[in-house]
């Protein structure tokens, strides 16, 4: 089989720098969930992001330099899955990776770029955790340490006075039997491409979900910067749910009210401008990838 040549080769200096870097980085993140989980304490905001989507701790912390980079006197990659190691020490990320995971680099190039192609649709006002617990009662609670803000009556009059317009298959496939059929799409796996839109929250969350099942073939900076955008969107989504969060820290966005709507779409904005240039970055790498 024809060997890829590196595109860039950076010397055992310049990469441990940045390893180095990423690990500091990473320890800001996880340390205080690795705390608290030594602890036995949960956190309804913050662990979502390492139980729902289940990258673990310490496989963020390990850097990948992405498919085409080597690194110079770097034996020690030979115990990671996916690398090769030349007879100099130099590590690459082996061929053979990308042969077996082209189908998973497609389908993430198709999701991101059909998503990019589509206006931002604002106002859906978080009604997804709302409609979690819609009728549900104390089995559809899924903050079991958390209370709601306004109670049962409360989260059901609010979803049955503002309209349901979920895009996202993975929120939506949560809502519970007497929310679903409020909603203005009926979702489903099969047609997540068709649907998925830049202003949606969890569209920009999973951009950390679709840089990590890329790894090693994408680069550990670029999948910390997604981890960083999803960690920012979760507090905004938790923030706008029926949720009381105080004891946490987090004062509430009442979309409830027109003031606490207005709030969140102009911070679904902000997040939606952030998570652009995000997405534009994973499909481009998708791309290269392909181009291989």
């Amino acid at each position: 089989m024809t060997r890829s040549v590196p595109s860039l080769a950076l010397a055992q200096s310049e990469w441990t720098a940045r390893r180095a870097l990423h690990l500091e980085e990473v320890e800001k993140l996880v340390e205080p969930h690795r705390a608290r989980r030594s602890a036995g304490i949960s956190h309804p905001v913050h662990d979502f992001l390492f139980t729902y989507y289940n990258f673990k701790p310490a496989q963020l912390r390990r850097w990948h330099p992405g498919y085409g980079v080597a690194l110079e006197n770097a034996g020690e990659y030979a115990a990671f899955s996916g690398y090769r190691i030349d007879d100099s020490g130099t590590a690459t990320v082996d061929d053979s990776v990308l042969e077996r995971r082209r189908h998973t680099v497609e389908f993430v190039w198709n999701l991101l770029n059909q998503t990019s192609a589509r206006p931002a649709v604002l106002g859906c006002f978080g009604l997804h955790e709302w409609a979690m617990v819609y009728r549900g009662g104390e089995d559809a609670i899924r903050h079991q340490s958390v209370p709601l803000r306004l109670g049962f009556a409360g989260t059901d009059a609010v979803v049955e006075s503002l309209p349901l317009k979920c895009t996202h298959y993975d929120a939506f496939r949560f809502f519970t039997p007497d929310a679903a059929p409020k909603n203005a799409l009926p979702l489903a796996r099969e047609t997540q491409v068709d649907h998925e839109q830049p202003g949606c929250l969890h569209a920009g969350m999973d951009l950390y979900k679709w840089s990590f099942k890329l790894l090693p073939l994408v680069d550990s900076d670029l999948v910390m910067q997604c981890f960083e955008h999803a960690l920012l969107a979760r507090e905004l989504d938790m923030r706008a749910s029926p949720y009381d969060l105080a004891e946490y820290g987090y004062s509430p966005i009442r979309i409830e009210t027109p003031a606490g709507r207005a709030e969140y779409v102009r911070q679904q904005q902000n997040l939606a401008d952030r998570a652009a240039p995000l997405r534009d970055t994973l499909a481009e790498k998708c791309r290269e990838l392909l181009g291989h």
